[in-house]
């Protein structure tokens, strides 16, 4: 009989709710959580302004959105709220769609959209979608992410706006026009580095190093009189919390497609986050729970004034850069920030920009140095793999990033369909006098009068049809011969090509006289090739089931195929006792 657990046994056992385990917020989670939710104030309201929104709004997404979404994310450390490339996608939506991007129904009804869209691509599973995207595809995709966190920071840290048609242009034009730099600016900024790199050498201070950095520089610069850009230079924030604000509905029709390209960014941006961010507590993340999740944020944060949201890359950065160790710090900073907007907004209203532009440029750069490992890999990989990284790394830099997506997935197709094509081969099986199988060079010519096997190892794409041509072995003069392809291995739906390859390949043996059996086919597979007719066009017994012992099919596909050459001889010269010459070892 076991004993009821104890006060402090309960205490330590993780809350649950909507199906995730909470757990419970440490100290580090709260330090966290204050941290992300300051960050929030200038980061959100700087990024709803660039695109042209109302400045409370981007303030606005760092509330209800990461309570929300972190409440519900299978990515533990996860923080969902305003990106400056979903703030940019969807100003471009409603521009697109003539509406005004300052109306609070236009938005409530674009945000409310996208987290439908968000919902539905969850409970439909199409998560899975991402697992065929490629690493190198990805890695290339997060450290463009990364990049334009930097670059979207940098008239921030230097008071010089750099130009150019695409991020890599104006990072070369921001570095070529240093005497354009605002001194007092990049003092600021410098200085904020400065003091995030020194509280990092302090044990106990390293966890709480951009907090630290934050409010000792926001001091020095009140102290001083620094003449800087502050928070209350891009907008007043109100001493209110966000209201309810039903979306426009005249303004739905128009939004709707729109909001799918806002969903693909915006998760295409979360994607990255997981892989970055592993869960603390070892647990495993969830492509489809993450969508889900984002799609509750947008939706309930949609509906208290805040802009469309997304798993963000740069304030998971510094959830996790200041300590963050379960969902709590996410739930905290959403908190916090409401805590502040109502309570202190004209404090906030006192943070310099440069130390923003500061730290965003620290997390970016940390974004960056922890994916080294990554790039590293991939360029030892293969020349194939590095292409692909990099051709996504300058889409990311120099496109919009929809586009950058859609580049992306084909990339990963092709290099899907080119490593399939490379991965599919025929090993040719021969079984020796003591009755083992062992492995021999396939013959470019199928041996008239004896049983041949090939073992098939391939995922059965159209990519694999120059592979099948050139491998198999030539059927020319293969009188009384049989192909015995094992098949085990092979997927329950291969392609259709794959299927029409086989076909033409049964005509031209059977043209010569010999047959082609498929042993240790598995069932769906048995069941496709009666649907398709193939089984029937193999003829009788040319199907061997995947039935008992591993090697047992394929022995007595060897056994049905060394009699029926024993009978086709027979037909024709009674005389003639059975197969001859020591072909049927399937030797060549």
């Amino acid at each position: 009989m076991t004993s009821a657990p104890t006060r402090a046994e309960r205490a330590r056992r993780p809350l649950r709710g909507a199906g995730r385990t909470l757990g419970r917020p440490t100290p580090a989670d709260l330090t966290a959580g204050m941290v992300t939710g300051l960050f929030s104030i200038p980061e959100g309201m700087a990024y709803a302004s660039i695109a042209g929104f109302n400045p409370v709004a981007g303030l606005y997404a760092g509330v209800v959105p990461p309570i929300l979404g972190s409440l519900t994310a299978p990515t533990v450390l996860m923080v969902t709220t305003l990106t400056s490339a979903i703030a940019l996608t969807g100003q471009s939506v409603l521009a697109d769609a003539g509406l005004d991007p300052h109306d609070a129904g236009n938005v409530a009804a674009l945000t409310v959209l996208v987290g439908v869209v968000m919902l539905l691509m969850g409970l439909l599973r199409l998560g899975v979608v991402l697992s065929f995207v490629s690493n190198a595809v990805m890695v290339g995709f997060s450290t463009g992410i990364a990049l334009q966190i930097i670059t979207g920071v940098l008239e921030d840290a230097t008071g010089y706006q750099p130009h150019g048609h695409n991020k890599l242009a104006q990072l070369a034009n921001w570095l070529g026009h240093l005497p354009d730099w605002q001194l007092s600016t990049t003092l600021v900024a410098a200085a904020t580095v400065a003091v995030w790199a020194l509280a990092r050498t302090v044990r106990r201070l390293e966890p709480v190093a951009l907090l630290v950095a934050m409010v000792t520089v926001s001091l020095a610069v009140a102290v001083l009189g620094t003449d800087v850009e502050l928070v209350r230079d891009i907008a007043d924030i109100p001493a209110a919390l966000p209201g309810f604000t039903a979306p426009s509905l005249d303004a739905v029709p128009h939004l709707a497609g729109g909001a799918v390209s806002v969903a693909l960014v915006a998760l295409a941006q979360a994607a990255g986050i997981a892989p970055s961010m592993p869960n603390p507590d070892g647990s495993r993340s969830g492509v489809n729970g993450d969508f889900l999740s984002q799609g509750v944020a947008n939706v309930g944060g949609g509906l208290f004034q805040a802009l469309p949201s997304g798993g963000s890359l740069s304030r998971t950065g510094v959830a996790a850069s200041a300590g963050a160790r379960t969902r709590w710090a996410g739930v905290v900073s959403g908190v916090f920030l409401a805590l502040v907007v109502l309570l202190c907004g004209s404090l906030a209203e006192r943070i310099p920009m440069p130390v923003i532009g500061g730290l965003i440029l620290v997390v970016g750069g940390e974004l960056i140095w922890g994916k080294r490992a990554d790039i590293l890999l991939v360029l030892r990989t293969s020349k194939l793999s590095t292409t692909a990284m990099a051709a996504t790394f300058l889409a990311t830099t120099q496109l919009p990033l929809q586009q950058a997506i859609v580049i992306g997935a084909v990339l990963s197709l092709l290099l899907y369909c080119v490593q399939a094509a490379r991965r599919a081969h025929f090993t040719a099986l021969v079984r020796d006098d003591d009755g083992r199988w062992t492995t021999a060079p396939v013959p470019e010519r199928l041996p008239a009068g004896a049983v041949t096997v090939l073992e098939y190892e391939g995922s059965s794409l159209f990519a694999e049809l120059p592979t099948l041509r050139t491998r198999l072995p030539d059927p020319a003069g293969a009188r009384d011969a049989v192909l015995v392809l094992v098949v085990r291995t092979a997927p329950d739906i291969p392609s259709s090509a794959i299927l029409k390859a086989l076909r033409r390949y049964t005509d031209t043996l059977h043209r010569e006289g010999g047959r082609l059996v498929l042993a240790g086919v598995q069932p769906a597979l048995a069941d496709l090739l009666r649907r398709t007719g193939l089984r029937e066009h193999l003829g009788a017994d040319a199907v061997t089931p995947a039935e008992g012992p591993l090697l047992a099919p394929l022995d007595r596909a060897r056994d049905d195929g060394l009699h029926w050459i024993a009978r086709r001889r027979a037909a024709r010269d009674p005389s003639d006792g059975g197969p001859s010459g020591g072909g049927d070892d399937g030797a060549p």
